[in-house]
């Protein structure tokens, strides 16, 4: 059984941040017969985020590091993310 967009985007953030903290919420739902509504019940997403990675970047070059391990999900595959990305609080 071929895996979810939901459950890729969570390996690929794993694999790239060990993160202390992930929460990828499904917020298609909520979206539903809007624009970017695909159908597929994976087209809106929120990512919380905590890692070590993100302790001495601002949020932008965060939401980047985020955008760059998801590769070709966000846009593609995915209408609209939403990324909340931080440092634990002893990081940095």
């Amino acid at each position: 059984m071929a895996e979810t967009v939901a459950q890729e985007m969570e390996r690929r953030l794993r694999d790239a941040f060990a993160p202390t903290r992930l929460e990828i919420i499904n917020d298609s739902a909520k979206h539903r017969g809007h624009t970017g509504d695909d159908g597929s019940g994976e087209s809106h997403f929120t990512i919380v985020i905590e890692a070590e990675a993100f302790a001495d970047a601002s949020r932008v070059e965060r939401q980047r590091m985020v955008n760059g391990a998801l590769g070709d999900i966000p846009g593609d595959r995915v209408h609209a993310l939403s990324i909340k990305a931080s440092a634990p609080e002893s990081a940095g």
